[in-house]
């Protein structure tokens, strides 16, 4: 069995070294990349583009032109006579015509705004959705990293409880140990290889977490490299090496967090379609332009004019202006203006209720980052106590003076302040992260 678990162990790290071991900045990275929900928000960022372009093409003249063509049969209207005939006619008729609106109460100004806002809203929505993606591959990062340890953890307990069990039969043998010791070490060792399945279990799970978060092929392997072979590379200890930062990073939200931008920039684009709505209290004026001509035939004539010549001859051009005056439409103006009044309104009340639940949820997490700094400090001097424990406990064991439960249980307690330990140096890291969010920082980039 020991060789059969070695060969495993062998053939995995040879697996891992041939492939290239991602860090979790490579992670945040590639996901923000090739998220799904990253590229739904820079379409919507598009989508915010074209509506910019579509208002300022109002201020354009709009250009038309028309082509017809009419047979008439039966009685109809001489164009010529002006007079009734019911004779077959070929009627074709061309015109082209310019309009310009010159004012409309600034509405296509305040659209043109609103359109502006809703661009700057749309990039700091995708900054906002590539920095959660971070975030979320950065947890689903670190839940690999801590199951891989609890794996390694399993590992060294059931290598434990294997030499446990043979010294422990071994003693059997010249009776310093009775059956009953040698069936609780045995059980204690069934326990640790159902552990270090059920860990290889959740690493799994976690892999494909990951790989989903991070938009990678579910059916491509993946290996991850832990931060603390990273940070020990850079010369310094995670989790307790951060501390020298912790009067850089103060508990405020910054103003340029992108979801209070966001906010703010949907005050900004409320505010200018509001104005929009009031804008159609005032009269309208524009200006047209154009011209037209016709050819007539009668059919089954040849008297007819050529249609070059009726195409000139007939040719007529005009210019018009239009003022446009709302006297009353069914109150649709007035209940507009309400409802984009209400709209600013709920814009503004929003944005101060965000930049509330940030300035919280930065405190929050500065407030839970230093707490997982003291108890990293803590964990290692449990670690270190229970880990003599466990040590006296053993010999005392072998010696005769304590019974295998009393090491199970040292051993368990060591396992747990281990875990413990692991999972405070990396909720370290994430709420660091978390903390340099809400201060506006971009996490996934150097």
């Amino acid at each position: 069995m020991r060789k059969i678990i070695f060969a495993i162990l062998v053939f995995y790290a040879a697996q891992t070294e041939a492939q290239p071991r991602w860090t979790a900045m490579q992670c945040m990275q590639y996901a923000v990349e090739h998220n799904h929900e990253v590229k739904q928000a820079e379409l919507e960022l598009d989508n915010y583009k074209v509506a910019k372009t579509s208002a300022a093409g109002r201020f354009l003249p709009a250009v038309d032109a028309n082509i017809g063509a009419q047979y008439n049969f039966g009685r109809a209207i001489d164009p010529e006579t002006n007079g009734y005939t019911d004779v077959s006619t070929f009627y074709n008729g061309y015109s082209a015509q310019v309009s310009l609106p010159v004012f409309d109460g600034f509405n296509r100004l305040h659209a043109l705004k609103a359109a502006k806002a809703s661009v700057l809203m749309g990039h700091q929505a995708l900054r906002q959705q590539q920095d959660q993606t971070a975030l979320n591959v950065l947890q689903a990062f670190v839940n690999v990293v801590y199951d891989e340890g609890m794996v390694m953890m399993a590992q060294e307990k059931l290598q434990e409880t294997e030499l446990l069990l043979r010294q422990t039969r071994l003693l059997e043998e010249v009776g310093r140990k009775s059956a009953a010791d040698v069936a609780l070490v045995e059980s204690q060792h069934a326990e640790a290889d159902y552990e270090v399945t059920r860990q290889q279990n959740l690493l799994a799970s976690a892999l494909l977490e990951l790989k989903k978060e991070m938009a990678y092929p579910l059916t491509d392997s993946l290996a991850v490299i832990s931060p603390f072979e990273e940070a020990q590379s850079t010369t310094h200890e995670l989790g307790i090496s951060y501390s020298h930062r912790q009067d850089a990073i103060q508990p405020f939200c910054s103003p340029l967090h992108p979801a209070l931008q966001q906010a703010r920039y949907q005050v900004e684009s409320s505010k200018h379609e509001w104005s929009q709505a009031r804008a159609s209290l005032f009269p309208t004026l524009s200006l047209s332009a154009g011209l037209s001509t016709t050819y007539y035939k009668t059919l089954h004539t040849q008297n007819a004019q050529s249609f070059g010549k009726q195409f000139s001859n007939n040719m007529g051009e005009y210019v018009g202006v239009t003022l446009s005056i709302p006297i009353f439409n069914r109150m649709q103006i007035v209940s507009n203006i309400r409802k984009a009044k209400n709209n600013y309104l709920l814009a503004c009340e929003a944005y101060q209720l965000k930049h509330a639940e940030l300035e919280k949820l930065c405190r929050e997490a500065w407030l839970d980052w230093q707490g997982y700094l003291k108890q990293t400090v803590q964990m290692v001097k449990k670690v270190a106590a229970d880990s003599l424990a466990y040590q006296l406990t053993y010999h005392q064991y072998k010696d005769g003076l304590s019974t295998a439960i009393d090491l199970h249980t040292t051993s368990a307690q060591l396992l747990h302040s281990k875990a413990t330990l692991l999972q405070c140096r990396l909720m370290a890291m994430v709420k660091e992260q978390l903390v340099r969010y809400y201060q506006g920082m971009t996490i996934w980039t150097e």
